[in-house]
């Protein structure tokens, strides 16, 4: 990436800083259309795929790592890819201060980082704090995707959506594979392909808001 020259794309990137209020997604995409997030986009593997195969759904992209955002928003330009666009900005922050309730047709939730030492495990994204706040987000039916190849996350995964499940507020259904996965892949991602070619295994979890 060093000899390469990235390019801002005022069309795809969303400057954090402009929000206000609830995001209105008709005039963010300048189009209506089902709301797709993905929470860690890196450099835009999922969406640069997912956008093309399904063009009627309009997809936002949050990530903080600067260099991965700056990459992706290039590729999504490069590509002239209409329905994605990419926000630099903390994923919990977000969703709590700027998505309406009931306003989003899908999370997806690719390998976020496992923050693998007992100590920094309340750093995980996917916790019951913000699984709550995703489900008021949601519409109704509306569907949680994820994956990791970090087992003990997975459990931590199952274990909080279960307690979802069994107060009704989800239910759990099959995983949804994502355009970009080739065969043996689960999602098709940059780091899905490089862990297995480590041999890790990638486990999956998806649920539906009841």
């Amino acid at each position: 990436m060093s000899d390469k020259i990235i390019s801002d794309y005022p069309k795809v990137s969303v400057l954090a800083d402009s929000l206000n209020g609830s995001v209105a997604w008709d005039e963010l995409f300048g189009r209506p259309g089902p709301v797709h997030i993905e929470i860690g986009s890196g450099r835009g593997t999922f969406l640069l795929a997912q956008a093309q195969a399904e063009p009627g759904v309009n997809f936002l992209g949050i990530e903080w790592a600067m260099r991965y955002y700056r990459c992706a928003v290039d590729r999504m330009g490069r590509w002239g890819i209409e329905n994605v666009r990419l926000i630099r900005t903390d994923a919990k922050t977000f969703i709590r201060e700027h998505l309406g309730d009931g306003t989003v047709e899908c999370f997806h939730i690719y390998f976020p980082d496992p923050w693998p030492k007992k100590r920094h495990c309340k750093r995980r994204f996917f916790n019951e704090e913000n699984l709550l706040q995703m489900i008021q987000r949601l519409k109704h039916g509306g569907l949680i995707n994820a994956a990791t190849d970090h087992a003990d996350y997975f459990q931590q995964m199952r274990t909080i959506l279960a307690r979802m499940v069994e107060t009704q507020q989800l239910q759990e259904v099959e995983f949804v594979r994502p355009a970009a996965a080739e065969p043996l892949e689960f999602v098709g991602t940059n780091y899905e392909r490089k862990y297995l070619k480590e041999g890790r295994c990638t486990y999956t979890i998806a649920a539906r808001k009841v």
